[in-house]
């Protein structure tokens, strides 16, 4: 399940808290290749038909076992029988995304779509395809590139998992500086690569008083979980955590309630959801401007934003970004929206420039701090 992702996108506490061998291709000449919107198509059984001609849809960096992206791929497979998928480097970070999109330019196994952060997102720009799905009107503007270039699509909160037979409840993030938890407290990655140990950091910093626009206070926690002897330098998989070597955990509580239902009978796993400030965010979804497959890559986006891909996000316990206009139309799942974990009492989400300073700061004092 280790993802290393930078920093998600710009999220709305209102949504979120609502009652994831080559030869040479060239696509230059392909009307799909420019087409902003499906009305460039003509008609989804127009795109679907281009898309189908193509015949292949390469995706990179993503995790079957995060936020239920491999039911979303084998829906739009069993939609799609005739496309083939390739997934390519499931565990690669965002700024890994990129690198495979410009080092494989011009090739047919570009990627033709990514999965990012907002940090990578925002210094890459020119790397994507301005497109805008039918449900574009339902995502909030700050959760989007106002020309489509990017659009947010699922998200989440932080949260604390804990194996209550192997540490002491969790009531409070300054319990973990106990002798208790020595050797205990694990993040899910480093946090100047890695989005979720980002968040971990940032949920640190409104916990101990901080706030978005300077994240000294969690680098300062974590500093002294660090001299407490309880930080445990691992990169944090499903299998640490079966087997018992990563007591707790901070993760993204769709990732944490994956954990629990996964050891149900074989291990037990409480998830915490500290009192008072919480920490949410998306990740985005983006077309490559070179992708071998462009059709195919604007039918995937098309369907990560349907009612059936959203639903889908929310049975990996991720929130969907359509999730207000589906619950008006009466198309989102609400009982599996219901039985989602329970949200902070305040919710804090960071926006670009704060996303940026966060990730400036981060590079300069992280690596001392918890040496």
């Amino acid at each position: 399940m280790t993802r290393n992702r930078i920093l998600a996108g710009v999220a709305v506490a209102a949504t979120l808290a609502l009652a994831g061998c080559s030869s040479s291709s060239d696509n230059s000449d392909s009307a799909a290749a420019t087409a902003t919107s499906l009305a460039d198509f003509g008609t989804m059984a127009d795109l679907e038909a281009a898309a189908i001609a193509e015949g292949q849809l390469n995706v990179i960096a993503l995790p079957r076992d995060w936020a239920n992206y491999g039911a979303v791929i084998d829906a739009f497979a069993a939609k799609y029988p005739d496309i083939t998928i390739n997934e390519a480097s499931p565990d690669a970070s965002s700024a890994d995304e990129i690198k495979a999109a410009q080092d494989l330019a011009g090739q047919d196994t570009a990627p033709d779509v990514f999965d990012l952060g907002l940090t990578v997102t925002l210094a890459n720009l020119d790397q994507f395809a301005a497109y805008k799905v039918q449900g574009w009107d339902d995502i909030d503007a700050s959760l989007k590139h106002e020309d489509g270039l990017y659009v947010g699509d699922y998200g989440g909160y932080m949260a604390i998992g804990y194996d209550p037979d192997a540490v002491p409840a969790i009531t409070s993030i300054d319990d973990l500086l106990d002798p208790a938890y020595k050797g205990s407290v694990a993040i899910n990655g480093d946090p100047t690569q890695a989005g979720a140990a980002f968040a971990a950091v940032g949920l640190a910093t409104v916990q101990n008083g901080g706030d978005l626009d300077d994240f000294q206070a969690g680098i300062d926690f974590f500093e002294q979980l660090n001299a407490a002897g309880n930080f445990l330098k691992v990169d944090v998989t499903p299998a640490l955590i079966a087997s018992g070597e990563v007591p707790v955990d901070f993760d993204w509580d769709y990732l944490q309630a994956a954990n629990k239902a996964a050891m149900e009978g074989t291990r037990n796993w409480e998830i915490v959801v500290l009192p008072g400030d919480g920490y949410a965010s998306y990740y985005n979804q983006a077309i490559n401007v070179d992708a071998p497959h462009p059709a195919a890559a604007r039918l995937w986006q098309e369907f990560l934003y349907s009612d059936e891909a959203q639903n889908l996000w929310l049975e990996g316990g991720a929130r969907p970004v359509r999730a207000s206009a589906m619950a008006e139309a009466g198309t989102l799942n609400q009982e599996l929206w219901d039985a989602l974990p329970a949200v902070p009492q305040t919710t804090h989400v960071p926006n670009a420039q704060q996303s940026e300073n966060a990730g400036t700061l981060l590079g300069e004092k992280w690596a001392s701090a918890v040496s």
